[in-house]
């Protein structure tokens, strides 16, 4: 008698990588924020929200007057991070968020650069 091992989703959520919630794939948002973005406290803000959201990655300010900012986590996280960009600091007016998806770097903790 031989046994035969049937590997499905639905009795194998642990060996499924499709089981993971979409919420939880970690994913990487290369964002450009353009408008009155610097001298506004937008980059301190977006530290603190990024860190509030548990999402790693930096921000700084461009020669060009934008500021350029790199997200990774949580795909639910980094979305919401997208989405405060086009807002920003209480001091700012954004006036264009482009944004650029692709698989994270491995990037820990989240920072200014200057």
């Amino acid at each position: 008698m031989s046994k035969q091992v049937v590997s499905d989703c639905s009795h194998a959520v642990v060996l499924c990588p499709t089981a993971i919630p979409a919420s939880m794939e970690r994913i990487r948002a290369h964002v450009f924020v353009s408008g009155r973005v610097q001298g506004v406290f937008y980059r301190a803000t977006t530290r603190e929200q990024a860190r509030e959201r548990g999402v790693d990655g930096w921000v700084r300010n461009l020669d060009d007057g934008r500021v350029e900012a790199v997200f990774e986590g949580p795909a639910d996280a980094v979305e919401a991070m997208v989405e405060w960009c086009h807002e920003g600091s209480s001091r700012a007016r954004v006036d264009d968020v482009e944004a650029e998806y692709g698989d994270p770097g491995g990037l820990d903790g989240f920072e200014v650069r200057r």
